[in-house]
């Protein structure tokens, strides 16, 4: 540590070393604070609550399985269908609470007109949960 001279060569130079000790106690002064205060903090009251078992009825949304064939053909789950009754079924589904899901099915065939024109039909009803199914490749 650097400590003030009297000599004169000396006393113009400036003093390079930081005095360490109040950073100490600054710091000490701090770790006992938290050491007290740390349990104040974490206070808990021990209850023993009652248990319940219920659970919400959450009816499960409808599935709609929608496929289109090679050749153009609509399937509402299984049963064929045209493009207008589709969309009308649409409509009507789109009115329901919760809203269905639907499972669209296309063959890789099949063209993507026939694809863009049911997903126009459901957005236009009002149907966001649209899923495409596809088969995994197989290694």
């Amino acid at each position: 540590m650097a400590f003030a001279s009297f000599d004169a060569k000396r006393s113009n130079a400036p003093v390079a070393e930081i005095n360490m000790v109040p950073l100490i106690d600054v710091m000490l002064v701090l770790l006992v604070i938290f050491i007290v205060t740390a349990p104040l903090l974490t206070q808990a009251v021990k209850l023993d609550l009652p248990k319940a078992d219920s659970q919400a009825n959450q009816p499960k949304p409808e599935r709609i399985e929608f496929a289109i064939d090679a050749a153009g053909t609509r399937y509402w789950n299984g049963e064929p269908v045209t493009r207008e009754v589709a969309a009308e079924r649409f409509l009507a589904e789109g009115q329901k609470q919760p809203q269905p899901e639907i499972q669209l099915r296309a063959d890789q065939a099949a063209a993507y007109r026939n694809v863009a024109e049911t997903l126009a039909d459901a957005s236009r009803a009002g149907l966001s949960k649209i899923g495409f199914v596809s088969e995994p490749e197989k290694r």
